[in-house]
This record gives C-alpha cells, structure tokens and sequence, in this order.
C-alpha cells in the first residue's frame, strides 16, 4: 500500500528559498499540496520559484522578501507576515544560513573580529532560535508543529564561524524539543553533506568537486532534493515519533560513527 504523507493542506514556511536547499524543499513540498510562504532577501528569485511551483501543478506559494538576518529584529516580520498570508504555519524550515564568511572563506584567525563572529551567530542561530519562538505559540494551540533546521557539521577541521554556531544549533533544538513533544511539536536538524548550491559552485572549482566527490560514498554531489526528501516526510504527521534528532544527509561523507 502506498504511503499518504497526510500533507495535502498543510502550509509551511520556508527561509533561505531563493536557492538551494530552500528552493528544493519548497518544491517538494508544494508537490504534496503544501502551501508555502517563501522567504528571502532576492525578491526576483522568489518569483520565479512561485512561477515554477505553479507551472508544475503545485499551490502557488506566498512570497515574503527578508532582511539581512545577520542582523537582530529581522524574524519577528517575517513570522508575522507568513501568518498574515498563509492563516497559520504548520511546518517550518530554517533554511536561511552559510557555512562560510565571505570576509573569511579559508581558516578564521582567533582573534577575528568581535562583529564578524556576532553576526554569524545571528544568522546561523540566532535569527533559527527568534523565528521558531516567534512561531511556536500558533503551533502549541493546534497541537501541531513541524520545525526542521538545515545546519551543518559541528566538528571543527579548523577555526570558522559555522561550527559553534551550528554546534548552539543542535543543542537548543534538543532541548526545545523536550518541552513541545506534548503538544505534537517536533523539532529536528538536518547537517547537509556537499549539495550543489550557488555556495558550492562559488567555493569549488570543478577541479575541487571531482576530488572531494571522491570521499563521497556514492561519487557525486547531492542536489537540494536529496534533502527535500527527507524534510517532507519529517514534516507529515507520521514522523511524529522522530523529534530532537541530528540526521545527516551527505552518503556518509563524515567518517564518524554515532
């Protein structure tokens, strides 16, 4: 018997869907009916993403144009803005994030700027921890709630920006999903491997990608979808058992065991 996602309906609210991981994740779950609110600073790409969804047959999805997220306050309008259009968020995907500074894309000196590792932080965490709680309230009294974070590795090869901040990552949505679990809320992060993204292209050249491909099990990079997947069915009611988890998706680039 085939498996009914039970998402048809549903609505979601998408950060970082101009490209990328968000821009796949939206697309899958708008194949399943859901009804999206896509957020990024590029308004343009937003609507070309809502052309595609729609042309494919998907619910046209609501878009809201951010600001620097790097920066505090920012989050607070978007949640409300994604309530305003969409009635109510069932699903959210923290998509919005970098793995490296463009001040910095090599190794960070210790003693980088105090702004450089604040802003980071913001963006990588903090903007994550103010949208969710901004949002938490409407999925408590629905007694439903689905929050999934994309993130990344939390061992240090060495010294960047990413590590601690997808490191506070992991260990606030665990304890957050401790206190939601009653009320049907899940919460559960998604450290990608090397998915082809404008990142990606900017930080390797095709020389790079073929050597690093061959530390991937299956050869190759990923594509958004691979990750997309995996959000649409921790998004439906029947990964409601699965909550406060780190599940990476990368055909087991990292080399080490749980």
């Amino acid at each position: 018997m085939a498996m009914e996602l039970q998402l048809e309906g549903r609505t979601a609210l998408i950060t970082g869907a101009s490209q990328g991981i968000g821009r796949g994740t939206a697309k899958c779950l708008a194949a399943e009916g859901v009804k999206c609110a896509v957020a990024a600073r590029r308004g343009e790409l937003l609507e070309e993403l809502a052309d595609e969804i729609e042309k494919d047959g998907g619910p046209r999805p609501e878009t809201i144009v951010t600001p620097d997220l790097t920066k505090r306050g920012g989050t607070a309008p978007i949640a409300e803005e994604a309530i305003k259009k969409l009635g109510h968020v069932d699903v959210l995907v923290n998509s919005a994030g970098r793995s490296k500074n463009p001040d910095y894309p090599g190794n960070m000196p210790f003693d980088a700027p105090e702004e450089i590792w604040d802003g980071e932080m913001q963006l990588n965490y903090g903007s994550i921890r103010s949208l969710t709680l901004a949002l938490m309230p409407q999925m408590i009294d629905q007694n439903f709630g689905r929050v999934i974070n994309i993130t990344g590795k939390t061992e240090p090869r060495d010294m960047r920006t990413a590590n601690p901040t997808k490191a506070a990552c992991h260990a606030w949505a665990k304890g957050l999903s401790r206190q939601v679990a009653k009320h049907n809320v899940t919460i559960n992060s998604i450290p990608p491997g090397k998915i082809v993204s404008e990142q990606i292209l900017r930080n390797y050249s095709p020389e790079a990608r073929k050597n690093t491909s061959k530390w991937i099990n299956s050869g190759d990079f990923g594509v958004a979808e691979d990750i997309g997947h995996l959000i649409v069915f921790l998004s439906s009611p029947l990964a409601r058992y699965i909550t406060g988890t780190v599940i990476p998706v990368d055909s087991g680039f990292r080399r080490y065991a749980y």
